[in-house]
């Protein structure tokens, strides 16, 4: 078991897949420091000559992100630090857009808030049976403004605005992957691994100039997100700033 107090990020290569593993003792929830190793491994990655495919995991076998952390969230005290928090977000969901292969996500628990914005900016996902998601934002008094464009893209609005709305709600893995946000479904650990590993594998084996090209297609119509980001994560620091968001944090902290 990974005993790492303040979380890791860990990359390793073999036969052209790279594979990008996070953890964090709290639920795989992301602090600040967690969030922009990420985005600089994901970056990293995506240079690294030595695979063609990426495949981004968390650790464990319980949650696979509980998003944003709480004690963080709880120490920010002006709305420089807010800002500075939430562009992590803005800065994993940017990498994973501009990263020049495919990120295959492999989602084995539940996911709150952030984390599904992680999961909307991959390219491809697969999910085990019960990794059911909740958009926590609205509860703690800001909204999901930095994982919405993500989100929207890959769900549509309606089913965004029913995550972001309903926030208290969490929702199934079988309405995710009707939704669209789950690619593909396993009932198993076991099955789960079996089907990252055989996409990952074929991936591996492909035209890495095609498959550039075809994720450059996906994502085309998104050059504005590095400021729609940066615009949105403001949003949510000067709200997490807000009488209504301290007061939340101070609840759940007790």
């Amino acid at each position: 078991m990974n005993t790492n107090e303040n979380g890791s990020v860990n990359y390793s290569n073999e036969n052209n897949i790279g594979t990008i593993e996070f953890y964090h003792p709290k639920g795989n929830s992301l602090p600040g420091a967690l969030l922009r190793k990420l985005a600089d491994t994901i970056e990293k990655a995506g240079k690294d000559e030595n695979n063609r495919v990426i495949v981004l995991r968390s650790n464990g076998d319980s949650a696979f992100c509980a998003g944003a952390s709480f004690d963080e969230l709880s120490d920010i005290s002006n709305l420089e630090e807010g800002k500075h928090f939430f562009m992590g977000f803005a800065h994993v969901i940017n990498a994973m857009r501009t990263c020049p292969k495919f990120i295959i996500t492999r989602v084995h628990g539940k996911t709150v808030g952030g984390g599904i914005g992680i999961i909307a900016a991959s390219d491809f996902v697969i999910a085990k049976q019960g990794a059911d998601i909740r958009l926590s934002e609205l509860e703690l008094g800001i909204g999901p403004f930095v994982v919405g464009p993500a989100v929207g893209r890959k769900v549509g609005m309606s089913a965004f605005s029913t995550l972001g709305i309903d926030a208290t709600t969490w929702y199934s893995s079988d309405w995710a992957y009707q939704k669209g946000l789950y690619n593909k479904m396993a009932q198993t650990t076991a099955e789960l691994d079996i089907l990252v590993k055989k996409l990952s594998e074929n991936l591996a084996k492909s035209n890495p100039d095609a498959m550039q090209n075809m994720k450059d297609i996906y994502w085309q119509s998104t050059g504005h997100w590095d400021a729609t980001l940066e615009q949105r994560a403001e949003i949510s620091g000067r709200l997490i700033l807000s009488e209504f968001s301290r007061k939340y944090l101070e609840k759940v902290k007790t």
